[in-house]
């Protein structure tokens, strides 16, 4: 294989069942039985969702986003955890710091993987493969963590290369063989195919990506239009998105299913304080503020609702965040259904040029306020959720 600096190559790395990982880390009697993270099942009754689970847990059929109920009932011998976010915002920093000292090039996706452009760094590295390589073994090292990379000049091909040796694996896509390389991958595989998307092109016969790279596009076009040919470029192996140095999320969301369908406002009001503050530390974490507010409503019919406002300039504070979600239910004609779900969203997002931003609502004490939020998002992180001051529970 050539690796010529010449050549333009993308590493992907993700992490393998993250969240899982890390508690099995923390708590080694867990390796080798079944873990899950995400909603308390409840013994068959709760509501959420799967956040991740281990690779034993996969066994039985279980994956991300199942109904923790279902998972429950698939295996219900297992080990069930709440997510611990400040441990693993405290994981992937480490892991993130790690990537810098291979490429000063990387595209953070999302808290467990990354793209980095290993353009010409054989001049330190005998090859692409050996670079990722000595990083995979960096982050078991440091962390005790197993890592999947894929490897090509393709920026999608190499995520969809990290996925095809899981867990601890890695693949490498020759040049000049990318079609090849993805045409016998289902459909459901190529990056930025949905769910629904997915059905759509089952629907059209197209069950593989060779299957899409072979359609007409006026086929494409008419049923999922200019998205569809899009997908079909990319069913070629044709990508010209570089790795960016800071890609900015969509979105930072937090939501919660209740137990029980409810109308108490004094508890929808509560947890709309718990998400706020979630968020609002996860915007801290990340030195970001945000722009637009949402708040989504699932009614006990399942009806669901959003209600957005957008500012002038970006927000972070949980106390900012809680005062936009709390205005809008308060404004939310629900007709005296109860609510089954309540989320918050905060999208438009920036980094954060100005760490004293003043507060929308008053134009006091916004300093103050975000000192008290970061010490207390540490004690918080270091001793746990129960400490009753303000909006920490």
């Amino acid at each position: 294989m050539d690796f010529s600096l010449s050549q333009q190559w993308i590493l992907h790395v993700d992490m393998d069942a993250f969240f899982a990982a890390v508690e099995e880390g923390d708590h080694p009697e867990y390796k080798n039985q079944p873990l899950i993270v995400g909603a308390d099942p409840e013994n068959g009754r709760g509501r959420g969702v799967v956040s991740t689970c281990n690779y034993t847990a996969r066994k039985y059929g279980i994956h991300s986003a199942m109904p923790v109920s279902r998972a429950f009932r698939l295996c219900p011998q297992g080990i069930f955890l709440k997510p611990r976010m400040g441990r693993y915002l405290d994981v992937s920093k480490t892991i993130k710091k790690i990537f810098t000292d291979f490429s000063p090039v990387v595209e953070s996706v999302s808290i467990d993987e990354a793209f980095l452009d290993i353009s010409g760094m054989q001049k330190l590295f005998v090859s692409p493969v050996d670079l990722a390589y000595r990083l995979k073994d960096r982050i078991k090292e440091e962390t005790g963590l197993t890592a999947s990379a894929g490897i090509s000049k393709i920026k999608f091909i190499a995520k969809m290369a990290s996925d095809l040796n899981k867990p601890d694996g890695l693949a490498v896509c020759i040049p000049g063989k990318e079609r090849e390389f993805i045409a016998h991958l289902p459909v459901g595989k190529l990056w930025g195919v949905g769910k629904k998307t997915e059905q759509i092109l089952k629907e059209m016969g197209i069950h593989t990506v060779g299957d899409l790279s072979r359609t007409d596009d006026e086929i494409i076009r008419f049923r999922l239009k200019e998205h569809g040919l899009h997908l079909k470029k990319l069913s070629m192996g044709i990508d010209a998105r570089k790795v960016e140095t800071w890609s900015p999320r969509k979105s930072i969301s937090e939501e919660t299913t209740f137990h029980d369908d409810t109308d108490e406002f004094q508890k929808i009001v509560k947890t709309l304080k718990i998400l706020s503050d979630r968020i609002s530390r996860r915007m801290l974490d990340e030195n970001l503020s945000g722009c637009t507010v949402s708040l989504k409503i699932r009614l006990k019919n399942f009806q669901t609702f959003t209600r957005s406002k957008t500012f002038s300039r970006g927000i972070h504070l949980s106390s900012d965040l809680f005062q936009t979600a709390e205005s809008h239910f308060n404004d939310f004609d629900r007709n005296n259904q109860k609510i089954r779900l309540i989320g918050i969203a905060v999208s438009n997002l920036k980094i954060r040029s100005d760490i004293n931003q003043k507060d929308l609502f008053t134009d006091q004490h916004d300093e103050k306020t975000e000192n008290i939020e970061k010490v207390f998002k540490n004690i918080n992180e270091k001793f746990g959720s129960k400490i009753k001051k303000g909006i920490y529970y």
